[in-house]
């Protein structure tokens, strides 16, 4: 495991360096990629504080990019600010609608679930200690947001991020996808959900837990046809799940 705090000063203005991906335009991030797929935040000094969990997504750009121009013509100005629409692998059009959530795992042996489905928005304050801001259904700029508090980090035992397509055409190969992570210190990690994977429902993106000692995050990226319940099963979590809807959607 290499210190992200030393890839990120000395790969400052390199596309690589110290075996780390730099994630997208900016030097301050670095993408966790299958060969080089975690990284300590102990070691940076990042594993206190606030931390910030982010999701956002687009079209790609193959599927979006002509329809956006069409939509954005002077014209019609204000056509580019509705909710992005990809094509279905069947017939008609659906509304993407990714989800951002997060199994966790306390020191006490308590489990649970904080996602928008069921208004688990979870306590930033108290156990678990993460915090959901809310559900954004049109992948607006801002995404979907999670808040850990790693100043009770003692009381975690691992946390696992993963995303899902609450109902609607599975569409994980029209869009793309990118979590990151805005850690107290240093530059921010980023996965990204590139993989083609038509038919997937749910994917499990990052692990968050303790190991000799230190808090490490690992990129998962592990996609799955099912929901919640077959995420729990693929790692060991054990929890008891039913159907639940959002409101105003059954």
């Amino acid at each position: 495991m290499v210190s992200l705090w030393e890839n990120w000063r000395s790969g400052v203005g390199r596309q690589r360096r110290g075996g780390f991906d730099i994630g997208g335009p900016s030097a301050h991030s670095v993408e966790l990629t299958k060969r080089h797929s975690s990284v300590s935040l102990t070691e940076q000094g990042a594993d206190t504080g606030s931390m910030r969990v982010n999701l956002s997504w687009r079209m790609r750009s193959s599927d979006f990019d002509g329809r956006a121009r069409r939509r954005g013509s002077l014209r019609h100005p204000l056509q580019a600010l509705k909710p992005q629409v990809v094509q279905a692998h069947t017939q008609g059009v659906v509304n993407v609608d990714l989800d951002l959530a997060c199994m966790y795992e306390l020191t006490d042996g308590s489990k649970g679930v904080v996602q928008p489905l069921g208004n688990f928005l979870g306590d930033w304050n108290s156990p678990p200690f993460v915090k959901l801001t809310g559900d954004d259904r049109f992948g607006s700029p801002s995404g979907e947001t999670i808040y850990v508090n790693l100043d009770n980090k003692d009381s975690i035992k691992r946390l696992l991020f993963f995303v899902y397509i609450y109902d609607g055409t599975p569409a994980f190969d029209r869009t793309h996808a990118v979590l990151t992570l805005f850690p107290s210190n240093g530059p921010r990690v980023e996965v990204n959900l590139d993989q083609r994977a038509p038919q997937a429902r749910s994917c499990a993106v990052l692990l968050m837990q303790h190991e000799k000692g230190q808090l490490t995050v690992r990129r998962e990226v592990r996609y799955v046809y099912g929901f919640q319940a077959e995420l729990d099963r693929l790692y060991g979590w054990g929890l008891q799940w039913g159907r639940g809807y959002k409101a105003g959607k059954k």
